[in-house]
Protein backbone atom coordinates (compact mmCIF):
# COMPACT_ATOMS: atom_id res chain seq x y z
CA UNK A 1 0.00 0.00 0.00
CA UNK A 2 1.30 3.19 -1.11
CA UNK A 3 -0.20 6.14 1.34
CA UNK A 4 -0.19 10.04 0.75
CA UNK A 5 -0.52 11.55 3.49
CA UNK A 6 -0.84 15.99 3.35
CA UNK A 7 -0.72 18.37 5.87
CA UNK A 8 -1.73 21.79 5.78
CA UNK A 9 -1.60 23.28 9.62
CA UNK A 10 1.33 25.62 9.91
CA UNK A 11 1.45 24.95 13.73
CA UNK A 12 4.29 22.21 12.90
CA UNK A 13 4.55 19.49 15.96
CA UNK A 14 1.62 21.76 17.99
CA UNK A 15 -0.82 20.89 15.31
CA UNK A 16 -3.87 18.66 16.47
CA UNK A 17 -4.36 17.85 12.73
CA UNK A 18 -0.97 16.44 12.16
CA UNK A 19 -1.11 14.57 15.25
CA UNK A 20 -4.32 13.01 14.45
CA UNK A 21 -3.43 12.50 11.01
CA UNK A 22 -0.11 11.03 11.76
CA UNK A 23 -2.06 8.85 14.32
CA UNK A 24 -4.12 7.45 10.65
CA UNK A 25 -1.31 6.98 9.05
CA UNK A 26 0.59 5.15 11.56
CA UNK A 27 -2.16 3.08 11.64
CA UNK A 28 -2.73 2.48 8.38
CA UNK A 29 1.16 1.98 8.07
CA UNK A 30 0.46 -0.61 11.03
CA UNK A 31 -2.45 -2.92 9.61
CA UNK A 32 -0.34 -3.15 6.18
CA UNK A 33 3.65 -3.60 6.64
CA UNK A 34 5.74 -2.88 4.38
CA UNK A 35 3.67 0.44 2.83
CA UNK A 36 5.25 3.51 2.29
CA UNK A 37 4.41 6.90 3.12
CA UNK A 38 5.14 9.81 1.33
CA UNK A 39 4.27 12.78 3.30
CA UNK A 40 3.97 16.42 1.98
CA UNK A 41 4.16 19.69 4.48
CA UNK A 42 1.74 21.86 2.39
CA UNK A 43 2.56 24.90 5.24
CA UNK A 44 6.43 24.98 4.63
CA UNK A 45 6.44 23.75 1.10
CA UNK A 46 3.34 25.22 -0.31
CA UNK A 47 1.84 24.54 -3.93
CA UNK A 48 1.63 28.15 -5.70
CA UNK A 49 -1.40 29.95 -5.89
CA UNK A 50 -2.72 30.19 -9.70
CA UNK A 51 -2.46 32.72 -11.73
CA UNK A 52 -2.86 32.87 -15.39
CA UNK A 53 0.55 30.91 -16.19
CA UNK A 54 -0.74 28.04 -14.27
CA UNK A 55 -4.56 28.33 -16.04
CA UNK A 56 -3.24 28.65 -19.49
CA UNK A 57 -0.96 25.33 -19.23
CA UNK A 58 -3.78 23.61 -18.03
CA UNK A 59 -5.52 23.88 -21.28
CA UNK A 60 -2.56 23.85 -23.68
CA UNK A 61 -2.03 20.45 -25.26
CA UNK A 62 1.32 19.72 -24.15
CA UNK A 63 2.58 19.63 -27.95
CA UNK A 64 1.88 23.28 -28.10
CA UNK A 65 3.43 24.18 -25.02
CA UNK A 66 6.00 26.83 -24.15
CA UNK A 67 9.25 26.68 -21.62
CA UNK A 68 7.03 28.88 -19.42
CA UNK A 69 3.78 26.96 -19.67
CA UNK A 70 5.87 23.37 -19.26
CA UNK A 71 7.18 24.93 -16.16
CA UNK A 72 4.27 26.16 -14.67
CA UNK A 73 2.35 22.93 -15.26
CA UNK A 74 5.15 21.11 -13.63
CA UNK A 75 3.49 21.07 -9.82
CA UNK A 76 0.64 20.17 -11.17
CA UNK A 77 1.07 17.14 -13.06
CA UNK A 78 3.59 16.18 -10.34
CA UNK A 79 0.49 16.37 -7.65
CA UNK A 80 -1.96 14.32 -9.90
CA UNK A 81 0.86 11.91 -10.84
CA UNK A 82 1.17 10.92 -6.92
CA UNK A 83 -2.23 10.91 -6.06
CA UNK A 84 -2.85 8.31 -9.04
CA UNK A 85 0.05 6.65 -7.29
CA UNK A 86 -1.45 6.44 -3.83
CA UNK A 87 -3.85 3.55 -2.54
CA UNK A 88 -4.92 5.82 1.00
CA UNK A 89 -4.58 9.74 1.07
CA UNK A 90 -4.58 10.63 4.45
CA UNK A 91 -5.84 14.87 4.33
CA UNK A 92 -5.29 17.00 8.34
CA UNK A 93 -7.27 19.59 7.43
CA UNK A 94 -7.56 21.76 10.78
CA UNK A 95 -10.79 24.64 10.83
CA UNK A 96 -9.61 28.11 9.95
CA UNK A 97 -12.78 30.34 9.84
CA UNK A 98 -14.94 27.60 8.69
CA UNK A 99 -13.17 26.55 6.08
CA UNK A 100 -9.46 24.63 4.95
CA UNK A 101 -6.41 26.54 5.38
CA UNK A 102 -5.23 28.01 1.86
CA UNK A 103 -2.60 25.71 1.32
CA UNK A 104 -4.85 22.86 1.30
CA UNK A 105 -7.19 24.63 -1.49
CA UNK A 106 -4.06 25.28 -3.18
CA UNK A 107 -3.24 20.99 -3.60
CA UNK A 108 -6.53 20.93 -4.80
CA UNK A 109 -6.57 23.70 -7.39
CA UNK A 110 -3.76 21.78 -8.70
CA UNK A 111 -5.04 18.39 -8.67
CA UNK A 112 -8.12 19.28 -10.37
CA UNK A 113 -8.27 18.97 -13.72
CA UNK A 114 -10.39 18.41 -17.06
CA UNK A 115 -9.17 15.19 -18.67
CA UNK A 116 -6.99 14.38 -15.97
CA UNK A 117 -9.12 14.25 -13.09
CA UNK A 118 -12.57 14.32 -14.22
CA UNK A 119 -13.85 14.62 -17.50
CA UNK A 120 -17.19 15.13 -19.20
CA UNK A 121 -19.55 13.48 -21.40
CA UNK A 122 -22.76 12.98 -22.73
CA UNK A 123 -23.86 11.52 -19.55
CA UNK A 124 -22.36 14.38 -17.00
CA UNK A 125 -19.11 14.46 -15.32
CA UNK A 126 -17.50 11.75 -14.57
CA UNK A 127 -14.63 11.38 -11.82
CA UNK A 128 -11.25 9.71 -13.02
CA UNK A 129 -9.66 9.59 -9.41
CA UNK A 130 -10.71 5.64 -8.81
CA UNK A 131 -9.80 3.18 -6.14
CA UNK A 132 -8.32 5.31 -3.36
CA UNK A 133 -9.17 5.13 0.61
CA UNK A 134 -9.49 8.88 1.87
CA UNK A 135 -9.06 9.36 5.43
CA UNK A 136 -10.02 13.64 6.56
CA UNK A 137 -8.03 14.09 10.33
CA UNK A 138 -10.28 17.63 11.00
CA UNK A 139 -9.57 19.44 14.27
CA UNK A 140 -11.17 22.45 15.57
CA UNK A 141 -11.86 24.29 18.78
CA UNK A 142 -15.75 24.26 18.37
CA UNK A 143 -17.88 21.32 18.08
CA UNK A 144 -19.40 21.58 14.27
CA UNK A 145 -20.01 17.69 13.60
CA UNK A 146 -23.51 17.71 15.44
CA UNK A 147 -25.73 20.57 17.43
CA UNK A 148 -25.68 24.33 17.23
CA UNK A 149 -22.87 24.93 15.09
CA UNK A 150 -23.53 22.07 12.37
CA UNK A 151 -24.71 24.83 9.95
CA UNK A 152 -21.01 26.20 9.66
CA UNK A 153 -19.52 22.75 9.38
CA UNK A 154 -18.29 23.42 5.30
CA UNK A 155 -15.42 21.42 5.41
CA UNK A 156 -16.62 17.58 5.44
CA UNK A 157 -19.05 18.59 2.85
CA UNK A 158 -16.97 20.55 1.09
CA UNK A 159 -14.48 17.82 0.54
CA UNK A 160 -16.92 14.66 0.41
CA UNK A 161 -18.26 16.66 -2.76
CA UNK A 162 -14.81 18.09 -4.71
CA UNK A 163 -13.11 14.84 -4.01
CA UNK A 164 -16.06 12.43 -4.95
CA UNK A 165 -16.53 14.69 -7.85
CA UNK A 166 -12.82 13.57 -8.42
CA UNK A 167 -13.69 9.91 -7.95
CA UNK A 168 -12.81 9.44 -4.36
CA UNK A 169 -16.04 8.44 -3.08
CA UNK A 170 -14.67 6.40 -0.12
CA UNK A 171 -13.80 9.01 2.36
CA UNK A 172 -13.53 8.46 6.16
CA UNK A 173 -13.56 11.74 8.69
CA UNK A 174 -12.14 11.58 12.18
CA UNK A 175 -12.64 14.42 14.19
CA UNK A 176 -10.71 15.90 17.10
CA UNK A 177 -13.39 18.73 17.90
CA UNK A 178 -14.23 21.03 21.12
CA UNK A 179 -10.56 21.55 21.77
CA UNK A 180 -11.42 24.57 23.14
CA UNK A 181 -14.38 23.38 24.86
CA UNK A 182 -14.13 22.84 28.86
CA UNK A 183 -14.52 19.24 30.03
CA UNK A 184 -14.22 18.20 26.38
CA UNK A 185 -11.17 19.70 24.57
CA UNK A 186 -9.33 18.31 27.40
CA UNK A 187 -9.39 14.61 25.57
CA UNK A 188 -10.92 15.35 22.42
CA UNK A 189 -7.64 14.39 20.12
CA UNK A 190 -7.39 10.96 23.09
CA UNK A 191 -11.19 9.96 22.30
CA UNK A 192 -10.44 10.82 17.94
CA UNK A 193 -7.34 8.39 18.03
CA UNK A 194 -9.56 5.52 19.94
CA UNK A 195 -11.55 5.71 16.93
CA UNK A 196 -9.90 5.11 14.60
CA UNK A 197 -10.53 2.23 12.41
CA UNK A 198 -8.32 1.23 9.28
Amino acid sequence: MKILHLISSPRGAESISTKLGNAIAGKLQAANPGNTIVTHNLATTPFPHLEEVQITSFFTPAEKQTPELAEAIKHSDEAIAELMDADAIVIDAPVYNFQIPSTLKTWIDHICRANKTFSYSENGPQGLVKGKKVYVAISSGGIYSDGPMKAFDFIEPYLRGLLGFLGMTDLTVYRAEGLKVPGIGEHALENAIDSIAV
